[in-house]
């Protein structure tokens, strides 16, 4: 005789509450650390579980079974393993046998019987897209629901395969379809260029509904925060979990994962400290000035990027508009980037383009370079000078650091909505997990933020930023141009 289990969970505030009995198709909360979103979405699953219909086809082998199929997805499979499946395994590890380390994904055959006398037969698989192109893994799936925690760390591309996968069991072969099918989910507060804050705060798609919680802690002025009456799962955190846990933290830190926010929080070591948001980026719109060149700065791979700029007639650099792609390739950026806006947007400038040099290398399947393809598309893009990182940095370096009237000597547009989070810390040395001290990578962390800051790197160094750390031998030993061209060591 199996052991009785008695749930008594209730939700811990009116979101949460909200959030649990909506049967929306695509349902989601938003809410601070600490807040009960993860393990709420637990229960909700094992809800959902409970209110599929049963097959009613007398003497079908799962006559009286209520048939679900999940997937519960997160990122990376540390992070899948450290806290998805503990915080699932914490509320239903008894309601079947938990597998892990076989060829199949983690996973649990869940199989209890309710009360009504109805079977529970569910399976819930634990499963990691670390990359856009672990696309693949979505693909043949047939599942009713997908879990996707921690939302802000999965990309669209997953999500909108997923969003193709459920509803497809049970089917009429195993003689009941979907009773209710869908996405839930749980998250901290994403950036505002995140594809959850559009579909959220702007597209609203129909049958997407998105809870937001309260903050645990209300920002009275930028300096001073204090407690939120109106926080949920209070009961289960330990007194001032909120003001104890905004101790030591940055601002933006705080913002996001204890007020509920939406914004952007640095992760590593900033590459160019010296940009000051408040500084650096106008509070408007910028434009090209009538006859001054403009200078493209290129970064190539899979990933390449596209930076628009002017240094004006008092040497104020103004950066104004850029290009940022997803897995595109210099030829589909050439086509469908560059070209339309140095022929549209910028007809009538003249265009001086610099790219990295690697840009030179032939391409081990058809020979073919980066500049080789540019210059089929009628790009004139040339290799910059230097490739050397510390010229580069400087090259960007030396006009965040200059004041010319007053005035920052690098100004960038708001347009620039990817350079700008990249210069604020997306552009970043990664910290190395080792014990004692910070410590950090010697070289960026390659990233969405990396490619557009690089190449306006490469479209200063190209018009003559950054000379001031070129040197020659003549002129100094060579162990000081050494160090003068070459990142060494760890950064502290």
């Amino acid at each position: 005789m199996k052991e009785l289990i008695e749930y008594t969970m209730r939700p811990q505030g009116a979101t949460l509450q909200a959030y649990s009995d909506c049967r929306a198709s695509r349902s989601f909360i938003m809410g601070p650390l600490g807040s009960g979103k993860t393990i709420e979405t637990c229960m909700k699953i094992f809800d959902l579980m409970c209110e599929q219909e049963p097959v009613k086809e007398k003497h079908h082998k799962y006559e009286n079974c209520r048939l679900s199929r999940w997937f519960a997805v997160r990122n990376t499979y540390s992070e899948l393993t450290s806290t998805t499946i503990k915080d699932w395994r914490e509320c239903h590890d008894e309601l079947g046998t938990f597998r892990m380390g076989s060829k199949e994904p983690p996973n649990q055959k869940i199989d209890f019987l309710l009360e009504d006398g109805t079977r529970v037969l569910s399976e819930i698989y634990f499963i990691a897209f670390d990359r856009p192109d672990h696309i693949k893994k979505a693909r043949g799936l047939q599942g009713t629901g997908a879990w996707l925690n921690e939302i802000k760390e999965l990309p669209k591309p997953v999500i909108d395969m997923l969003d193709l996968r459920i509803g497809r069991y049970p089917s009429n072969k195993e003689g009941q379809t979907p009773t209710w099918y869908g996405m839930i989910g749980d998250t901290n507060a994403p950036d505002e260029d995140h594809w959850y804050y559009e579909a959220s705060e702007e597209s609203k798609p129909e049958g997407w509904v998105f809870h937001r919680q309260p903050g645990g802690l209300i920002k009275v002025d930028d300096n001073k925060y204090d407690p939120n009456p109106e926080a949920e799962n209070l009961k289960n955190l330990p007194v001032d979990y909120y003001l104890r846990g905004m101790q030591n933290k940055d601002k933006d830190w705080i913002d996001v994962n204890l007020c509920n926010e939406y914004g952007f929080v640095k992760e590593g070591k900033p590459v160019h400290p010296e940009f000051v948001d408040s500084v650096h980026v106008s509070s408007d719109i910028l434009y090209p000035t009538a006859g001054i060149k403009i200078v493209v700065g290129l970064d190539f791979g899979l990933t390449p990027a596209a930076v628009f700029m002017q240094q004006q007639t008092s040497g104020q650099w103004i950066v104004f508009d850029e290009i940022v792609s997803d897995r595109a390739g210099i030829k589909r950026l050439a086509e469908y980037g560059l070209r339309p806006k140095m022929n549209g947007e910028y007809a009538g400038f003249e265009f001086e383009i610099w790219g990295d040099p690697a840009g030179d290398q032939e391409s081990q399947t058809d020979q073919s370079t980066c500049f080789g393809i540019l210059a089929v598309a009628n790009i004139p893009a040339q290799a910059a000078p230097y490739q050397d990182p510390e010229i580069r940095r400087e090259a960007l370096r030396s006009p965040l650091s200059r004041m010319i009237d007053g005035k920052p000597g690098l100004v960038l547009s708001p347009k620039c909505k990817v350079v700008r989070k990249g210069l604020a810390g997306g552009f970043c040395y990664k910290r190395v997990q080792i014990s004692g001290g910070e410590r950090f990578h010697n070289k960026p962390n390659k990233n969405k933020f990396s490619h557009p800051c690089e190449a306006l790197e490469y479209g200063l160094v190209g018009s003559g930023e950054g000379k001031a750390v070129v040197t020659t031998p003549s002129e100094h030993h060579p162990e000081q141009e050494q160090h003068h061209l070459h990142e060494q060591g760890w950064m502290s």
